[in-house]
């Protein structure tokens, strides 16, 4: 029995603590969006956000966790901005659906943007609060008829912000309307560029439109 006692396999026991923190919990809320919770929570922040401007500043991000995982941090000069854009495809603005050309181009209702709501979301915050600069979104709510987005905007003008060596490389001239250019986030998704290894071989070069410019140019040297 000794032997027995001796040779019998140990288990070790499992001492993780099972509790989740704060920004965790909030994640994996989110991460349910068909909750009972979270659909109740969202039906009465969007009839809050419908009474509201379409476009205004927050005193506090509406999904913490989220916005410290995108660039956000809770000191002077950073800004959160709630914008809201109408769902669904964009008509073509023609007076009463009239288009006195080929029939090929008289399409007017089933028609898309070429970017994307998130995106559009950042122009709108990006017109309106044009000192800022915008450094990053996220979905917030949405219902029938509007979808809703926070957007990080940071103050390049405030000292915070240029004594900051992990963000003050946004203060650069050359970072002055990075949501119209493609250039965030959002704008980069749009654009097909969140893509690596063999499925980023059309996008070689930065663009579609420079790796399709670089295949069909023809280069020849000097003395041939």
């Amino acid at each position: 029995t000794a032997l027995a006692e001796l040779t019998r396999p140990r288990f070790r026991q499992n001492k993780t603590n099972s509790t989740m923190g704060a920004y965790k919990y909030m994640e994996e809320i989110y991460r349910h969006k068909q909750s009972d919770a979270l659909r109740f929570l969202s039906r009465v922040r969007a009839w809050e956000y419908r009474q509201r401007p379409n476009i205004l500043t927050c005193n506090r991000p509406g999904r913490t966790d989220k916005a410290h995982r995108l660039g956000y941090k809770a000191k002077q000069g950073y800004v959160i901005v709630r914008a809201g854009v109408r769902r669904g495809g964009r008509k073509r603005q023609n007076h009463r659906g009239m288009v006195f050309g080929k029939p090929k181009h008289q399409g007017i209702n089933q028609l898309k943007f070429e970017r994307n709501l998130q995106s559009v979301a950042e122009e709108k915050a990006g017109r309106r609060y044009s000192n800022l600069r915008v450094l990053n979104s996220y979905w917030v709510n949405q219902d029938a008829t509007m979808k809703y987005y926070e957007v990080i905007m940071v103050d390049p003008a405030h000292q915070k912000i240029r004594n900051d060596p992990r963000i003050n490389w946004i203060t650069k001239s050359v970072h002055k309307h990075r949501e119209m250019r493609g250039l965030t986030s959002a704008g980069r998704k749009g654009r097909g560029l969140r893509k690596s290894g063999h499925r980023a071989n059309g996008t070689i070069g930065g663009s579609y439109r420079a790796a399709w410019l670089r295949r069909n140019t023809m280069r020849l040297s000097r003395y041939r």
